[in-house]
């Protein structure tokens, strides 16, 4: 009897056993749990509902104007368009562009978004800064066709194009006034004119975008297929640091340039600097540069995974991220550095990053 009865409860167990292992798992998605964590978190300690500004700190203290600069909106817009892709959310970009519109600043040569609402007392105007915001719209255009975004972004390149001359055989400078070229103005400066004649078909922002491609290899890429960050002038010189934003555009630039042109050369380029880049920025799951920056050079990754299944990549991207999260996410979703929390322009790039690995993990 006792043999009978530890007989029947193996089989019970076993049989269990077998429905357990069989029955589908219930997916997980760890990106996205945090994302929406840090949503919250952002709204909850950065949007002012009294003034519809953002801050530029979750610290009131740490804020020393009203409302934050224009950067971390540029990083937020971009944020919210992934996030309406992934989850079919309200429209945030529109929110986010109303913000925007604030920093609008009309005069001349041409009208563009300056650095900080000029009902505020105003700022330097940066053609990287109007170049994120077009390619956000770009992004969110390519989803649901809205004649103002695409209107907005036209312009966005109308006042880029006024940071254009012939010294140093091309290029656009940084900041109005300033005299230097970057890599974060041109690269971003290349995407902009590839997804705008994608969206048109008009062959001069294809002849803008190749100019300006073969511009920065020519003068700020190094022999890895990564980028260096500006050349100054009158002098010339090369500041040689590289930065994983840099890169990430000149990356996806060069995947647009294959899918328009058809020619491998551009896919080969794609995924030589896309090898470099994880070797040299997460070769030791440890992030090099801020959350932000490394968005970026995701979007390119993200992008590159149309054409190139190799998960190297991306693993080796996830493996910073997962000790980023483990390490520096706090119980109110916000991530934190050396006791204090990431301002606007990180948070909302890892809320790009989650956003975006989600997607992938999907």
């Amino acid at each position: 009897m006792v043999k009978l009865s530890i007989l029947i409860i193996v089989t019970t167990m076993l049989s269990l056993n077998h429905i357990a292992c069989t029955q589908p798992s219930k997916k997980t998605n760890n990106y996205q749990d945090a994302a929406k964590k840090l949503r919250q978190a952002i709204q909850d300690n950065f949007y002012d509902t009294a003034t519809n500004y953002y801050t530029e700190h979750a610290e009131k203290e740490r804020n020393q104007k009203p409302a934050s600069y224009l950067w971390p909106l540029c990083a937020l817009i971009q944020a919210d368009e992934t996030e309406q892709v992934l989850l079919k959310t309200n429209n945030r970009v529109d929110h986010t562009l109303e913000i925007i519109k604030k920093y609008y600043d009309p005069r001349a040569p041409k009208p563009g978004y300056a650095s900080y609402p000029p009902a505020l007392g105003g700022g330097d105007r940066f053609y990287d800064d109007n170049q994120w915001i077009g390619i956000a719209l770009m992004d969110a255009w390519k989803v649901n066709k809205k004649q103002a975004y695409l209107d907005i972004s036209k312009s966005i390149y109308d006042f880029m194009m006024t940071a254009y001359d012939t010294v140093g055989g091309g290029g656009l400078y940084w900041e109005e006034g300033v005299p230097s070229k970057n890599t974060c103005s041109n690269g971003p400066g290349v995407l902009l004119a590839l997804q705008l004649y994608k969206a048109t078909g008009e062959k001069p922002f294809l002849d803008t975008a190749l100019q300006i491609y073969n511009w920065v290899n020519k003068n700020l890429k190094d022999e890895s297929g990564l980028y260096w960050d500006n050349v100054g002038y009158p002098s010339g010189k090369v500041d040689t640091i590289r930065y994983s934003y840099n890169t990430g555009t000149m990356l996806q630039s060069a995947i647009y340039l294959y899918e328009i042109t058809g020619e491998k050369q551009y896919l080969e380029q794609a995924k030589k600097t896309a090898k470099s880049a994880a070797e040299y920025f997460y070769g030791n799951a440890k992030l090099r540069d801020a959350f932000w920056f490394n968005a970026v050079l995701l979007r390119g990754y993200q992008h590159l995974l149309q054409h190139d299944k190799t998960p190297d990549y991306i693993n080796a991207f996830k493996k910073c991220i997962d000790n980023e999260m483990k390490e520096k996410q706090l119980e109110s979703g916000l991530f934190a550095n050396k006791n204090k929390t990431e301002n606007l322009v990180n948070q909302a790039g890892m809320l790009e990053i989650l956003n975006r690995l989600s997607a992938i993990q999907n």
